[in-house]
């Protein structure tokens, strides 16, 4: 006997541009299986926004998906919606990539009968309503590993991502201490700045590797804006890697500018720092103490899995979509 799906009907899942990212891809399918976990993967169906419309007369699904970016001129859902209101479906978009094409909103504000934004605080400055926070988060499927306790841990800090210029600025404020460590910085835009830094892509199995083998993990948010200058929205909700992060057993420490993260961990899952003195207090408690970190990774990986996955993501959203009566009788 097959699972009973906790929802009845059929999700049609679209994300467009003709061009996706990597990373992108996989917070689709990350998607996707939070939504297989309600209706059933076999009732949930991903189309790209050039074949949504064909799709929907197709598959008449209960609720049209939209995810991703709606900043490319290729990424047009009025058609896509349209279709939806004809067989009664409801149209819901999930902005991804919120607050940092938030002056393109326009583009998706008059099509959907509901948002959410991954942003908090961007959630604010839509100019409609119908509008609710939801946070990315991790996909069991894709992120979660065990933690193995004996594996050797040569990297004493690890990050990955793109060198954003607030990210070197708040790494070169560490140099003094970083660079008594055995350190691995790696990302495009990192190379210049000398040993244990590096140009490198990491791929997501290669990351998880890299998370095995180290005792701290940074944890820095992105500050690039493609159409972010109408308001200049703060950034607060911390971004998906935080949640893939600690699924997959990493000991995270997470540079903040605001306690946003404390919504979503507790000091003692996911410690932080806004200035040198406190990560240097932070390094001198968990660099040589091997049982503190991993009880905090564990920590971290227990309340993810109890609370962050993208099925409970997507619980939170139909139940919204129940209890303002968006969801087809």
């Amino acid at each position: 006997m097959g699972k009973v799906s906790e929802y009845s009907g059929r999700v049609l899942i679209c994300s467009g541009g003709r061009f996706e990212s990597q990373a992108n891809a996989q917070v689709r399918e990350s998607i996707m299986a939070g939504w297989g976990e309600c209706f059933g993967d076999e009732n949930v169906v991903a189309a790209n926004i050039s074949g949504a419309a064909a799709a929907i007369q197709y598959l008449r699904p209960t609720i049209v998906f939209g995810i991703g970016s709606y900043l490319p001129e290729s990424t047009y859902f009025g058609e896509v919606c349209r279709e939806a209101k004809k067989i009664g479906a409801a149209t819901v978009f999930w902005a991804t990539e919120d607050p940092y094409e938030q002056d393109a909103s326009y583009r998706i504000c008059d099509d959907f009968d509901v948002i959410f934004s991954c942003e908090r605080w961007g959630s604010n400055f839509y100019t409609r309503k119908d509008v609710w926070h939801l946070p990315l988060a991790a996909c069991p499927k894709l992120h979660y590993r065990p933690i193995i306790e004996d594996v050797e841990r040569t990297i004493d800090v690890l990050f990955c991502g793109v060198a954003f210029t607030n990210r070197k600025d708040i790494v070169r404020g560490l140099m003094p201490t970083l660079r008594n460590l055995n350190i691995k910085i790696v990302g495009p835009g990192w190379g210049e700045l000398g040993i244990g830094f590096s140009d490198a892509r990491l791929e997501k199995e290669q990351l998880v590797q890299f998370y095995s083998r180290s005792k701290l993990v940074l944890n820095l948010g992105r500050s690039l804006n493609f159409e972010n200058k109408r308001f200049m929205i703060a950034p607060s909700t911390p971004g998906p890697r935080t949640y893939e992060a600690a699924a997959a057993g990493a000991m995270q420490i997470f540079h903040e500018d605001t306690y946003e993260i404390r919504r979503y961990y507790t000091k003692d899952e996911i410690p932080s720092f806004s200035n040198r003195k406190d990560f240097d207090r932070l390094v001198a408690t968990y660099l040589d103490n091997e049982a503190l970190r991993l009880e905090t990774a564990k920590k971290a990986q227990a309340r993810t899995m109890a609370e962050h996955t993208y099925g409970q993501r997507i619980r939170h959203a139909l139940g919204i979509l129940k209890e303002n009566d968006f969801l087809p009788g």
